[in-house]
């Protein structure tokens, strides 16, 4: 793992590349000014993989280094380090997830050994991200080609009942490995598939995997519901609902043990033409869940217009929230708004015991997160849920 520090006090500084030497990072650069790792990443011929930025240097400051470094194609995984309050923090957090950067999250320094490798355990263990030059080969005709060559596959995720600790769901997450073993995340490839008009077929290639796993588990005796994420885009077609009903027929699962999960802010630009199939698709008994809560523009009156049966609570809001009084008031907030409206409620993002003890403090119904387990391939999942043991309280 390749990492670079951002930090204009010396001191801390040397002590950040030592504490990543400490915990086994292979390569440990730094930079003491925002201009500075702006010429030393444009030099690299890849990006890093992870980015420890502090917000207050002088010059370019981390706001700007972050936004410039996403804007040129040149961000890993990002780490937010600094003194300053949680909110402005969770500010900076917001606008590099909104420039595609993945964001681990913020550590208030000072660093420790613990901080960084809590923070960076979080970091999926999947291939590098494709660099900005090869994003280029991103075209319609790879997709399609991706596609039709069954590159395209299903991890999934479980969720589980945060009163018993019982698993209950998975989420299907799209994984795309490449013909020449290239791991491409989600957040490349799926604006790329929406864009070329093709996302339909993939949400298709996940609800047919997903039933087909599902079917395996129960043979196993380990029946499970099964979430997989929706694109509004391929709900606009007038037999849209028909679709996903003859896929679950060919697997011989029920509606009402799949979940449909949209995003909150594609649900509201959408809103207009796709009530009908949300519709459809609850009268043949679908669940539909309405995905990172909270990240979105809704108003309550047209989120009470739509027949949603979950709201999951994204993980910007859960990770952490039980030390950042805002973060938890949001969590308390849309928790309250999902009993008044009769909906369940997953909490994303759920790393530590902590979280998971707030969670159950607040009555929050199912929890999905790293704590529980990680997305892995359909072969690997029954594992993950006998290793699976609730915290105590």
């Amino acid at each position: 793992m390749s990492v670079l520090v951002v930090e204009d006090h010396g001191f801390q500084r040397r002590m950040a590349l030592r504490l990543l030497a400490d915990i086994g990072c292979g390569e440990c650069l730094d930079a003491a000014t925002g201009e500075d790792a702006m010429r030393l990443l444009m030099a690299r011929p890849s990006p890093v993989h992870v980015l420890i930025v502090d917000l207050d240097m002088p010059g370019m400051d981390g706001v700007q280094f972050i936004s410039a470094i996403a804007q040129a194609g040149r961000a890993g995984a990002l780490i937010i380090a600094s003194a300053l309050e949680p909110a402005l923090q969770h500010t900076v957090e917001n606008m590099a997830r909104t420039y595609g950067v993945r964001v681990l999250g913020s550590v208030q320094k000072p660093l420790t050994t613990t901080k960084l490798r809590d923070i960076l355990s979080t970091l999926a263990a999947e291939a590098d991200p494709i660099s900005a030059a090869e994003q280029g080969s991103i075209t319609a005709e790879a997709l399609r080609q991706g596609l039709d060559n069954d590159e395209f596959v299903a991890y999934f995720q479980p969720q589980v009942t945060v009163n018993n600790g019982r698993v209950v769901t998975v989420e299907a997450l799209a994984r795309w490995r490449r013909a020449d073993g290239e791991m491409v995340w989600p957040s490349q490839f799926i604006p790329a598939l929406e864009q070329a008009g093709l996302i339909e077929r993939l949400t298709l290639t996940m609800l047919d995997q997903a039933c087909a796993w599902r079917a395996r588990w129960a043979s196993e005796g380990l029946p499970l519901r099964v979430a997989v994420n929706v694109s509004m885009l391929g709900l606009t077609a007038a037999d849209a609902a028909d679709h996903f009903q003859a896929v679950a027929d060919r697997h011989g699962v029920a509606p009402n043990q799949i979940v449909l999960e949209l995003t909150e802010s594609a649900v509201m630009q959408e809103a207009a033409t796709a009530l009908g199939a949300l519709a459809r698709l609850r009268l043949k008994g679908f669940g539909l869940s309405i995905d990172d809560f909270g990240t979105g523009y809704s108003s309550l009156s047209q989120l009470s217009q739509i027949p949603f049966t979950e709201l999951k609570i994204d993980q910007t809001f859960v990770t952490g929230a039980q030390r950042n009084p805002r973060r938890r008031a949001v969590v308390e907030a849309s928790l309250e708004l999902a009993r008044k409206l009769g909906l369940s409620t997953v909490g994303e993002g759920v790393e530590s015991a902590a979280e998971w003890q707030m969670l159950a403090e607040l009555d929050c119904t199912y929890a999905q997160g790293y704590l529980i387990g990680r997305p892995v391939p359909g072969e690997e999942l029954p594992a993950v849920v006998n290793a699976w043991r609730r915290p105590e309280a």
